[in-house]
């Protein structure tokens, strides 16, 4: 069996329109926002009484999609540590290009983003950076140089 293709990540945010704008400052384009709740969702997932907000957005060649997700109902939970670092088990990064690093990183500090560590350069590859988002998320960004 092989998979025709990644439908899409999903995040859980504790602030849906700060997350929007987060990945938007990255060129993200929002598909569409929708409230989700019902017997179907609480199955699917496993929990009891499911609300939530979600907002679909698309990278801007339709490629690439992330869902994040607004919980009302039940309690998120939070991880710990909270600000895990790249060498916690499970989901760590979400990899970008961008065309400019360091505008990239200035526009998401704009928007509550944290750079981790520096900005370095990899051979004559890449550019790239860690940068801490919504929910703590990790945002990996990459500028290929040549």
């Amino acid at each position: 069996m092989t998979i025709p293709q990644l439908h899409h990540v999903s995040v859980v945010v504790d602030d849906l329109e700060a997350a929007i704008g987060f990945f938007a400052e990255l060129g993200m384009e929002l598909e569409g926002q929708a409230p989700i709740e019902g017997p179907w969702v609480d199955r699917v997932n496993g929990l009891d009484g499911v609300r939530v907000d979600i907002a679909m957005m698309r990278t801007p060649d339709g490629h690439g999609r992330l869902e994040l997700t607004k919980f009302h109902h039940p309690a998120v939970i939070n991880p710990e540590p909270k600000d895990a670092l790249g060498n916690t088990l499970g989901l760590r990064s979400i990899m970008f290009n961008v065309a400019d690093v360091d505008a990239a990183v200035a526009g998401l500090r704009a928007h509550g983003g944290e750079l981790i560590g520096t900005v370095e350069q990899y051979q004559d590859v890449y550019r790239l950076c860690y940068v801490r988002g919504p929910a703590g998320i990790i945002v990996s960004l990459a500028q290929e140089l040549g």
